[in-house]
This record gives structure tokens, C-alpha cells and sequence, in this order.
């Protein structure tokens, strides 16, 4: 197989998940700096996030049987395969996607990768071709907000896949990594300065990232601490759009966050909003504006009489304007029948491809 086929071939084996990877120029450019030839050959035979065993790969594929392994390791150190180890004795092996796989490891890896500079502006370029459009596919977001907790304070109705205390706590293993994004708006030289260890994975993932030196292990109350932290940043908590399901808990900034850019500049539905929207009391509001900054979508302005106005299209649901006000004029309200995230096969029936 010519080089040219087996990375048109392997960007085809990627766009059928959950998230893909649809084809462009770019995308063969990105993936040949994060899969040379021989570990995209390896990547061919293993279908996304399938775990197999060393025996399995080894029957699927004609390479020695002392190379094998040594490309897998490869493959885990560079951030496009996962290691299961919790599974029994025997080791299994997963293909990464590229959401919450490759576009993010190489930012993860603590180590200081050559490789960084090279992918930034082409993951910002492939952004705006297509993987924009692909993170919103199927009409359904990728990613949804959760409210601050500051903001909730006075809700005593708050529905389950809105309170993260309770989820956090719920995880057995917690692994806190820098957030890719804000790498890579730093790597073309356009960071916000603002906070950069402060994106969270649960459960096996982590497990392999802190075995990888792509994050470190955190305790629930380290990460309820920095949960906090981020609150008072002005950080955006987006998780999983998936009721019941907590896998990733990133804190985005608007300038440099994938979800919350794309939605807010590309205009695709990449991120949810919670089931909340911001409202104001007008005869509450004094016109300090200090809401107007920490609204990450920009949709909150004065009016010509000086009071808060907010475009409920706009609104993400964060809570960050309602954290700020210090009269109360601005609260969270939800309806009487919100919409909750999809379980896991309605989000899957939307998500995936099958052709």
C-alpha cells in the first residue's frame, strides 16, 4: 500500500465513531505527525476504543512477534492507544479517537513534545474546515454545560446530572491534566493566561494517562478544591453530553475552548447549554456590569436605562453572571420540563456512522 493510501485509509477508519474525523488535507498532515507508517498500520487493524489483546493483534496482523509490542508501546506513549491493565491478567489494547484521544495527548503528555508546535495551527485550521461541524453532527452537541455550584446555592430541586459534588465523589480514580486547548492557543502564540492544569479525567483513561506521565492522580477533595478554583476564575464546567455518565470534566475559557468556540464563533452546536438560562430582575439590576465579562458567550448587555439584558439563545446555563451579582438580580431558572441529556443509546443512535 502506497503512503498516500494508508493515511487516506486510516482517516477513514477514524470518521466512523462517535466523533470522526472527517477528511481533509489537513487531517492526513495531523495524522502523519501522530502516526508513522508502521503504527498506522497497527491503528488499521484495530476498530476505535475496541480493546484487544496482544494474541488478537498479533492473529490480525503478518509482523514478527518480538515487533509487535514494541509498537504498541509506542503507540501508548505517543497518545493514540490506551492500555488497559484492570481487565484481568491479560493486557488489552484500544485504538484513541480523536476527541478525548489524540487531540488531546500530546497537550496531556507532560513531557515537552516536539511535536506540539507542528499540530497546534493545524488542529486550529482543522477546526474551522471540519471538525467544527463534526463535534456538533447528528444535531447533537458533543459536549454540555454544568452550572456553578455558587449559583445553584438556592435551588434545592437541583436534578442529578446537574450536581458534580455527588459525581466527583463517586470516582474512583481521578487524574488532573493541562488543558489542550489552552496549550495550543499558547503554542501559536495566542494564550489567555489563565489557569492550565484544570482538565479532569475519571476511571481507565486516567489510570492510563497517569501511567503514561499525561496526568496526575488527584484526590476527590484535591479536585472538588480545584473545581472551586475554577468557579471563581470564571471557568466553564463541560463534561460528557450523556445522562449518568462522567468520563471527562474539562473547565473552558471562551478564547481557547474547543466546545465553547465553535458553538460561539462557528456557530455549531458543539456544546449544550444546561437545562438553566440566566434571567434578571430589571428593577434589581444597578447597571455595574460586572456580569457583562464573565459571560462567556458575550450575550449579556446594558440597556440604554442601564440594566442587564441576556439573549436566552445565546445563554449557555453557566451561572457564572448570576456567581458575580452581588444584588441577586440575576438567577438560574429552569423550566417545569427541562431537557435532560440523552442516555447513552440515544446519544449513540445520533452519534455514530454507519456507512
Amino acid at each position: 500500500m502506497s503512503t498516500k493510501a494508508l493515511y487516506e485509509r486510516l482517516a477513514e477508519h477514524f470518521n466512523h465513531f462517535i466523533v470522526g474525523a472527517p477528511r481533509t488535507d489537513t487531517l492526513i498532515r495531523i495524522l502523519q505527525i501522530l502516526f508513522p507508517p508502521e503504527e498506522a498500520e497497527v491503528a488499521l487493524h484495530m476498530p476505535v476504543l475496541h480493546k484487544m489483546t496482544l494474541a488478537e493483534l498479533q492473529t490480525a496482523m503478518s509482523l514478527p512477534a518480538s515487533r509487535l509490542p514494541v509498537l504498541l508501546d509506542r503507540m501508548a506513549a505517543r497518545g493514540t492507544l490506551q492500555v488497559h491493565r484492570e481487565d484481568g491478567p491479560a493486557v488489552r489494547y484500544a485504538l484513541l479517537p480523536s476527541a478525548k484521544g489524540w487531540y488531546d495527548t500530546p497537550y496531556w503528555d507532560a513531557r515537552r513534545r516536539t511535536d506540539r508546535r507542528r499540530l497546534a495551527p493545524l488542529w486550529l485550521q482543522y477546526r474551522e474546515e471540519a471538525f467544527g461541524a463534526e463535534l456538533a453532527r447528528g444535531d447533537m452537541p458533543t459536549f454540555r454545560t454544568v452550572p456553578v455550584g455558587r449559583a445553584l446555592k438556592h435551588d434545592t430541586a437541583v436534578l442529578p446530572f446537574d450536581r458534580l459534588g455527588p459525581q466527583i465523589q463517586d470516582q474512583a480514580f481521578i487524574a488532573l491534566s493541562p488543558c489542550p486547548c489552552r496549550q495550543i492557543k499558547n503554542a501559536v502564540g495566542e494564550g489567555c493566561g489563565r489557569s492550565l492544569e484544570v482538565c479532569f479525567n475519571f476511571g481507565s483513561l486516567a489510570r492510563h494517562l497517569v501511567d503514561q506521565g499525561m496526568g496526575r492522580e488527584v484526590s476527590v477533595a484535591q479536585t472538588l478544591e480545584i473545581v472551586r478554583a475554577c468557579e471563581e476564575e470564571g471557568l466553564v464546567h463541560c463534561v460528557e453530553n450523556i445522562d449518568g455518565y462522567l468520563g471527562t470534566l474539562c473547565n473552558c475559557c471562551a478564547c481557547c475552548c474547543l466546545f465553547i468556540d465553535t458553538r460561539k464563533r462557528l456557530g455549531y452546536a458543539a456544546l449544550a447549554s444546561s437545562v438553566y438560562r440566566a434571567e434578571v430582575n430589571p428593577q434589581a439590576c444597578r447597571g455595574c456590569g460586572e456580569c457583562l465579562p464573565r459571560c462567556p458567550m458575550d450575550a449579556i448587555v446594558l440597556s440604554a436605562s442601564e440594566v442587564a439584558v441576556i439573549d436566552p439563545a445565546a445563554c449557555l446555563g453557566c451561572g457564572h453572571c448570576a456567581a458575580v451579582c452581588e444584588t441577586a438580580a440575576i438567577n438560574l431558572r429552569r423550566g417545569a420540563l427541562p431537557d435532560r441529556p440523552p442516555d447513552l443509546a440515544a446519544f449513540l443512535a445520533r452519534k455514530l456512522k454507519t456507512a
